[in-house]
């Protein structure tokens, strides 16, 4: 069930606890497309009785209202809203693919609240200097981070919006629909992951629930990867912990190698025989090496 978070600002965002409230907490940033019901595979939170566990819908996803032109940096503020409405005050937070971002961006910007960060198959930023941006990259995200390119700078302001619109009103009417598109650009480490009923139930579920109301968010994350996030990654102070599978092609395993030289705290975990989706799995690993860095004192 969950819990009407007001921001700031008024909006509103869609959250959720897992775990024992006296447990160490841990933010969970969902990937993109996605929500909350996305973050966790079936059985983490009894197999992990020490930590409390949240999340939330970014905004634009489910029931968590749209904040059109957000930047990634604005993940920091909507973080601390989900936190203050949970009664928490320091956590740890791990953003898995399009949550790495904007758990860099909690990192970079609520040093007093953000114990460690971990970022899982995640992004460089656009302008990161000396990474080819889109090398080794899918089609797929060749293409819708071409046209929000391309809307920003006006040259196709509306391509990306009419081609999210359709995708998500054939992903409503069945969610596998994202997975059947992505199907030819999986690889086999892929395919065996999203193969697992237990990773494909969650991925159906959170892919259903992020579009039942609109493609609003998936929209505005595209768009806010590739505008200026709003921090600069080098300001993070606090331990990151960067995890990426080598066979990565949807979040090429350069952007982390890019990050783990331009963050001074960053400790990079690159893992063979993986491809994106492995990241699934590997929370459990990333909650081991975040204790060893003390997320609970």
């Amino acid at each position: 069930m969950g819990l009407p978070v007001r921001t700031e600002d008024g909006r509103l965002l869609m959250a959720e606890e897992w775990g024992d409230p006296s447990g160490t907490p841990v933010l969970l940033l969902h990937g993109t497309p996605g929500t909350r019901l996305g973050t966790l595979l079936p059985g983490l939170v009894d197999e992990h009785p020490e930590y409390r566990f949240l999340s939330y819908d970014r905004p634009g996803y489910g029931d968590s209202e749209r904040a059109e032109g957000r930047r990634v940096a604005d993940a920091a503020g909507d973080a601390v809203a989900v936190a203050d409405a949970f009664g928490v005050e320091r956590f740890a937070v791990v953003g898995r693919s399009g949550g790495g971002p904007h758990a860099l961006a909690c990192a970079a910007l609520l040093p007093d609240r953000v114990r460690a960060a971990a970022v899982l198959v995640g992004l460089a930023p656009p302008d990161a200097a000396g990474l080819d941006w889109y090398a080794g990259m899918t089609p797929f995200n060749v293409y819708a981070y071409g046209l929000a390119r391309a809307q920003l700078d006006g040259r196709d302001p509306g391509a990306l919006a009419r081609d999210l619109a359709a995708r998500a009103h054939a992903i409503r009417r069945d969610p596998a629909r994202l997975l059947d598109d992505l199907g030819a650009e999986l690889s086999p480490h892929d395919r065996r992951v999203v193969e697992d009923p237990r990773v494909r139930t969650v991925l159906l579920r959170t892919y259903e629930e992020a579009l039942r109301v609109s493609h609003h968010g998936w929209l505005d994350d595209c768009l806010a990867f590739v505008r200026p996030w709003g921090f600069d990654v080098s300001a993070v102070a606090a331990p990151v912990l960067l995890w990426h599978g080598l066979d990565d092609a949807f979040s090429p395993v350069a952007h982390t190698r890019w990050l783990a030289e331009h963050i001074p705290s960053a400790e990079p975990v690159l893992v063979p025989d993986a491809g994106h989706f492995a990241a699934q799995y590997a929370l459990p690993q990333v909650l081991r090496r975040l204790d060893g860095q003390g997320i609970g004192r």
